[in-house]
């Protein structure tokens, strides 16, 4: 349930820095690419979701790392 939840932490703050950032950042602008000219009008969203996902589980799995060495000591 905590990794759940840290999980979730991670997501919203790189999707929420993600919207309020005025230049597109890797690697949801590539998506929003390789996906085409079909939406355009939802590529700023779309960018934000991808880097939500894409940085909250680099985050949630180095957390879940430490969190395993800690716990084996």
């Amino acid at each position: 349930m905590q990794h759940a939840l840290i999980l979730t932490i991670f997501f919203a703050f790189f999707m929420v820095a993600s919207l309020l950032i005025p230049t597109p950042m890797f690697p949801g602008n590539v998506f929003c690419k390789l996906i085409g000219i079909s939406a355009v009008e939802y590529s700023l969203f779309l960018s934000a979701v991808f880097n939500g996902v894409f940085y909250g589980s680099i985050l949630w799995l180095v957390f879940v790392v430490i969190s395993r060495r800690f716990e084996e000591k």
